[in-house]
């Protein structure tokens, strides 16, 4: 029987602006964890579980009760992590409840100043039998297929601290629904114990998040962590049992693009033992690439390609 280590989100009103919202060096550990050790992390909505039914984000807003946006769970310290190495992260399971919340704002959004949105709009949605009930405001119905994965999600950088909002080679807000079960997570490790922290959990998301939020909704998260000693990544990389792929963040979207590109090319030539010029060729023949969120301070693509091609 496997031995899972319990990890328990903190209450709203203990929640801290530093280590719940940051990823950042002096960010101190809530916990130490074992590599090859198995975790059930739990982890707040983005909106730090506070909007409910008969509280919308509207009111809360209004009240000044919005203290706390996009918090995480951690930071978790990875014993043996040490700068050069990379952290596996391999996501066994998550489970979710049965009712999430999207909302739209007139000032945020991919669409800002397109679309007509006169105040702060909130919708909750239930989740039944691995679909999400979305009701249009005219009575219609459709259903769509759950897909939870996790939004925010990364390790301490070197020397900075960065908002759990924003994306970059630590991770953080990438909103990739690439990194769900079945897959394995890798992150550069920058600071000893890598100081890893995760949240923004979603249970369904359309590529580029465009009105600025998913499906948003708290989560149990059981994970397995491993290192790759003595071999960094540059970006964070994700593999699945069909495909590998890259996931890099900037702006504007085609130099978050040409990144994941470049970051793809580096992994055929070093595991997969393809030149520089044949991988660059045979991406333009079978890669595919995702916008995976053009809403946050940085914009995230993710680069992938199958492994059948990479025999």
């Amino acid at each position: 029987m496997e031995i899972v280590r319990k990890i328990d989100k903190k209450p709203y009103d203990r929640l801290s602006h530093v280590s719940n919202c940051t990823f950042g060096p002096l960010n101190e550990p809530m916990i130490w964890v074992k590599p090859k050790e198995i975790v059930e992390i739990e982890t707040h909505d983005r909106f730090g579980d506070i909007v409910k039914i008969g509280k919308e984000l509207k009111e809360i807003v209004k009240e000044g009760l919005l203290r706390f946006v996009n918090p995480v769970t951690g930071p978790i310290y990875i014993e043996e992590a040490k700068p050069g190495d990379t952290l596996i992260v391999e996501i066994l399971d998550i489970r979710i409840p049965e009712i999430g919340v999207i909302t739209a704002s007139p000032d945020s959004g991919a669409l800002k100043g397109l679309v007509e949105i006169s105040e702060i709009k909130t919708k909750f949605l239930k989740i039944r039998k691995g679909k999400v009930v979305y009701e249009t405001s005219k009575g219609s119905k459709v259903e769509i297929p759950v897909k939870p994965f996790i939004g925010t999600i990364g390790v301490s950088p070197e020397i900075e601290t960065i908002s759990t909002i924003t994306p970059g080679r630590h991770g953080g807000n990438m909103d990739c629904p690439d990194i769900c079960p079945r897959n394995k997570l890798y992150l550069p490790v920058f600071r000893e114990g890598a100081l890893f922290s995760l949240g923004n959990v979603h249970a369904v998301q359309g590529d580029g998040k465009i009105c600025g939020t998913a499906l948003e909704v708290s989560a149990h998260i059981k994970l397995k962590f491993d290192l790759i000693r003595d071999k960094k990544v540059d970006w964070p990389r994700v593999e699945s049992p069909e495909e590998i792929m890259t996931i890099c963040s900037d702006k504007p979207l085609e130099d978050a693009a040409k990144l994941a590109f470049m970051e793809l090319i580096k992994w055929m030539k070093s595991d997969y033992n393809f030149g520089e010029v044949d991988a660059y060729t045979l991406l333009s023949l079978a890669a595919k690439l995702n916008i995976t969120q053009m809403v946050n301070p940085l914009y995230t693509v993710t680069a992938k390609i199958s492994k059948q091609y990479l025999q």
